[in-house]
């Protein structure tokens, strides 16, 4: 059989062919399409040429289909539904949604953040399956690569900025965490906080932290005794100890319920941080009909909390 090039082939004409087999008629076949009576008159011609065929045939009461256009025919109605039914945006149901979504984040924050959206989510959509990937270094390339669906981090892509979509869900100064004993607990200056001995959370595990930075600017250094990668681990470290965590305010209130830990504010001198949390999803996912929805109930839960 020989193979047909579409890239040749007219593929409106196939919309004028279904007017004229289901009509019958080329002037009430022109009248549906809103076409010329001549313009129709010509792409049937044009059809006829291509398929080799008659498809419409004069008979005494007036034009019926020869036997190729019978046996086309619901096969044509076939394929332009399934065509409109590709290009029509597609809707999502969440009572029937049975999908999985993938979302990504940081322990800490994910156990501060996701439980609330997975109640909100699975009220509405039941059968939806909620999988929470353990995050890598580069979470970044998870979205990347289509691993996950959201990525849940205060931290800012380095590649392909223009490829991601990002919501603000909450917003927060930091804070001071140590143990209750801590001498600073009762009263911290700048010069004894930068003398103190230091704790970091460092996601990436490369460079100096935030506060580095910012005690740099005020021409200070501190003295880092512990690198941390993960959150969930300062209460163990710091309770009992000298260490002073600078940590997000939500996060530190999350580390310290139940623990000999204390929150002080930050020494005036040092400018309070507005601390962003994420969630980030790639263009590949942006108009998504399951993502959508996912979006649109994060708005609505996390609203007020910016």
């Amino acid at each position: 059989m020989r193979e047909v090039n579409l890239r040749s082939v007219d593929l409106n004409l196939l919309v004028v062919l279904q007017a004229l087999l289901q009509e019958r008629h080329v002037s009430r076949a022109a009248e549906k399409l809103a076409m010329s009576q001549p313009a129709v008159s010509r792409a049937l011609q044009r059809l006829r040429d291509m398929f080799d065929d008659h498809l419409l045939v004069r008979t005494r009461d007036g034009y019926d289909l020869s036997q190729r256009a019978e046996e086309m025919l619901p096969r044509l109605n076939g394929l332009l539904q399934e065509a409109g039914s590709l290009i029509q945006p597609q809707a999502f149901d969440p009572s029937r949604a049975t999908g999985t979504l993938r979302m990504t984040g940081l322990d800490l924050e994910v156990a501060l953040y996701i439980p609330k959206l997975t109640k909100v989510l699975h009220a509405e959509a039941p059968n939806l399956q909620i999988e929470l990937v353990p995050q890598t270094a580069d979470h970044f390339g998870m979205l990347d690569q289509g691993d996950v669906h959201f990525s849940l981090t205060g931290l800012a892509p380095d590649f392909a900025v223009d490829q991601f979509h990002s919501t603000v869900i909450d917003r927060m100064n930091s804070v001071c965490v140590m143990d209750k004993n801590n001498p600073l607990a009762h009263g911290m200056t700048l010069e004894n906080y930068v003398k103190c001995r230091h704790g970091m959370v460092s996601i990436t595990g490369k460079g100096p932290g935030w506060m580095d930075g910012v005690l740099k600017s005020l021409g200070h250094s501190r003295r880092l005794s512990l690198r941390l990668s993960s959150f969930m681990s300062v209460a163990e470290f710091c309770e009992g100890t000298d260490l002073v965590f600078a940590l997000p305010e939500r996060l530190a209130e999350h580390i310290c319920n139940g623990r000999d830990l204390v929150m002080r504010p930050m020494p005036e001198e040092i400018p309070v941080s507005d601390i962003r949390f994420y969630l980030y999803w790639h263009e590949r996912h942006h108009h998504d009909p399951m993502c959508v929805w996912v979006r649109g109930k994060i708005s609505e839960l996390f609203q007020g909390a910016v």
